[in-house]
C-alpha cells in the first residue's frame, strides 16, 4: 500500500507540476502580448513611426483635440517659437470645431488620425476599428479638403488588424517616444521635466525625440491643458538648439 500510495503521489506532483509550468508559460505569454499591444515603442505586432536617428530632431506632438479652451492659446506660443507641430485629432470633436481645425492647419501644422471617439481599439473588433479609423478622417477630409496620412492609436493601444487596417487606408501608424504625463493633475515645470529626461535619454540613443503631449481631452471639449501650453514654451526655450519637425519628416 505504501508503495502505491507513493506513486500515486509522485504522479500527482509531476501533473502538478505541468499545470503550473503551463499556467506561469500563458501568464508570461499574457504578459508578452500586452507589452505589444501598449508599449509605444514596441514593433512586435508590426511597424510603427517613432523616430529615425536624428538626436538633434525633435517632435512635439498633441493628441485629443481640438479643444477651444486651450487649442488657440497653444497656437499662440507655437507661433512666437516659430515652432511647428503634429494635432492628432479626435473626430468628433472636428465635427465640433471645423473652423479651430482650419486654424491648426493654415498656422503650418501637421494634422493626423485619433479615432473618431477615442476607445482602446487593441480590444474592439475589425469592424469597429473601421469605423473609428474611417470616421476620423472623413472628418478632417471634410474640413482640410486633404487627404490624412498619419495616426496615432489612443493609448497606443493596437494590435495587428490596428495596424493593417491603418495601412489599408493609406496611413502610417505613429507611438512616441517621450511624454510630459500631462493628462495627471502635474503643473508646467513637472510636465516639462518628464519630457526632458525623455528627450536626454533618446539622444543619449541617437534618437530623436517624438514628444507625447495634450490640447484636449477625450472625455469632451472644454479639458484644462494650460498646464501643457506653459510646459511647451518653457521646451521650446530650453531646447532652442534643437531643430523641431512634424512626423512627416521622418516618414
Amino acid at each position: 500500500m505504501i508503495g502505491v500510495e507513493a506513486v500515486g503521489y509522485v504522479e500527482t506532483s509531476a501533473e502538478l507540476a505541468a499545470g503550473v509550468a503551463t499556467g506561469l508559460a500563458a501568464v508570461a505569454v499574457g504578459g508578452t502580448l500586452t507589452w505589444a499591444a501598449l508599449s509605444a515603442g514596441s514593433q512586435m505586432f508590426g511597424r510603427t513611426l517613432v523616430a529615425p536617428k536624428r538626436p538633434d530632431e525633435i517632435c512635439l506632438t498633441y493628441d485629443d483635440g481640438p479643444n477651444p479652451a486651450v487649442t488657440p492659446l497653444l497656437l499662440e506660443a507655437l507661433a512666437r517659437a516659430e515652432v511647428r507641430a503634429t494635432f492628432f485629432l479626435i473626430g468628433g470633436f472636428v465635427r465640433q470645431c471645423p473652423e479651430m481645425v482650419r486654424e491648426i492647419r493654415a498656422a503650418g501644422h501637421l494634422v493626423g488620425n485619433h479615432t473618431m471617439t477615442h476607445p482602446w481599439l487593441a480590444w474592439q473588433t475589425e469592424r469597429r476599428i473601421r469605423e473609428e479609423i474611417a470616421g476620423a478622417s472623413a472628418a478632417i477630409e471634410d474640413v482640410l479638403g486633404e487627404r490624412v496620412r498619419y495616426f496615432r492609436a489612443p493609448h497606443g493601444a493596437r494590435r495587428p488588424v490596428v495596424l493593417r487596417v491603418v495601412r489599408e487606408m493609406g496611413m502610417v501608424p505613429v507611438q512616441w517616444n517621450a511624454m510630459g504625463y500631462d493628462w495627471r493633475p502635474v503643473g508646467a515645470a513637472e510636465i516639462a521635466g518628464s519630457v526632458e529626461k525623455g528627450v536626454a535619454r533618446n539622444r543619449r540613443a541617437g534618437l530623436g525625440s517624438n514628444i507625447l503631449l495634450h490640447d484636449g481631452g477625450h472625455t469632451g471639449l472644454g479639458a484644462a491643458r494650460m498646464e501643457t501650453v506653459r510646459a511647451t514654451q518653457m521646451l521650446v526655450e530650453r531646447c532652442a538648439g534643437a531643430r523641431f519637425v512634424g512626423v512627416d519628416a521622418w516618414g
